[in-house]
């Protein structure tokens, strides 16, 4: 139980699927919730919007607002409902995302679009771009290439060495609005669970952000991946993980990690049904320790609709207690 710290500022930074997952549970604890969203997709509908609107993509941003809202879920199946491949017009768009680039173009931008959708569907927190306008990823590998955009680089399937983020005139981008500030009075932030490289980097990536994580006060906890993924972290330990957050931000930030270690049963181990799975991530304790980590290890493994997910109630309930420890 968490004792005079009536509601704690817990600011999540991420992207993809695995955020919106700890976002539902982290909702039901009722505490100051801020997401940081990743706005460097540029596949499937949210990479189509991104290209003919011109705006950030909204795809990331439509799964977390879902995930924080309170209404009837039968208002958010139908924000979450998607075209199917037949429909040649809207093949493959999800509604939601249509309505965040209609209120973008209604409004200007994409924060406020976002910014008044979270009022309409009872948001539980905040919601932020982690930038006003769309990045895009470059990457070096390796063996020296490069590659630019998220789908570009994860095809590629080369082990890489880093990457950094840009707007689409070469600049570096900006912040959104009250991103450092939420971060600067944190009392925890998590990064992940998401793709190391494509979800989490991103937002890391931008100098502000970056330079917020390493000078606040809050505790930051790592969600590690359950399992490797094609063309980003494959043959990754969990040290290795960290190493690459800490490498890219030049200077060790990470105080906690989460490692799963449950054995994945075999027949979820190089499944096509989840693109991204290749093997279950393997564990470095002394390696995260030598990266100055405290390591909670525990089953975090939650195999749901054919794939390998975290736990979430078990992920909030050791934030909670680490929120605690903080407070005691």
């Amino acid at each position: 139980m968490i004792k005079a710290m009536k509601n704690p500022k817990i600011v999540v930074i991420g992207g993809g699927t695995g955020l919106p997952v700890v976002l539902q549970k982290l909702k039901e604890k009722h505490f100051d919730i801020t997401a940081v969203v990743t706005v460097g997709d540029d596949g499937g509908s949210s990479g189509e919007i991104r290209e003919q609107m011109h705006i950030a993509p909204p795809g990331d941003l439509r799964n977390v607002l879902v995930a924080l809202s309170h209404l009837p879920k039968v208002y958010k199946d139908i924000f979450q409902y998607r075209f199917d491949g037949n429909k040649a017009l809207l093949s493959n768009h999800a509604i939601g995302n249509l309505i965040i680039a209609a209120l973008a173009d209604m409004r200007g931008n994409v924060y406020d679009a976002v910014q008044e959708l979270a009022q309409m569907m009872q948001v539980e927190g905040r919601v932020y771009p982690a930038a006003e306008e769309s990045v895009t990823l470059h990457a070096v590998f390796k063996d020296g290439t490069e590659a630019y955009g998220e789908t570009t680089i994860t095809a590629k399937r080369k082990m890489i060495d880093r990457i950094d983020v840009q707007t689409a005139d070469q600049q570096l981008p900006k912040a959104s609005r009250h991103v450092v500030e939420a971060i600067m009075e944190a009392d925890m932030i998590v990064l992940g669970p998401g793709s190391l490289f494509t979800s989490i980097l991103p937002n890391l990536m931008i100098p502000e952000i970056g330079d917020a994580l390493l000078n606040t006060t809050a505790h930051i906890v790592y969600i590690c991946n359950i399992m490797t993924q094609k063309g980003e972290t494959e043959n990754f330990s969990d040290a290795e993980h960290v190493r690459v957050l800490h490498r890219h931000l030049k200077k060790p930030f990470v105080d906690t990690v989460l490692v799963n270690i449950e054995k994945v049963p075999e027949q979820y181990i190089m499944t096509d049904d989840y693109d991204e799975y290749l093997y279950q991530v393997t564990h470095d304790f002394l390696g995260l320790r030598e990266e100055g980590c405290r390591v909670i290890s525990d089953n975090f493994l939650n195999i749901h609709h054919g794939g390998v997910f975290h736990n979430s109630q078990k992920v909030v309930d050791e934030l909670t207690y680490l929120l605690s420890e903080r407070n005691s």
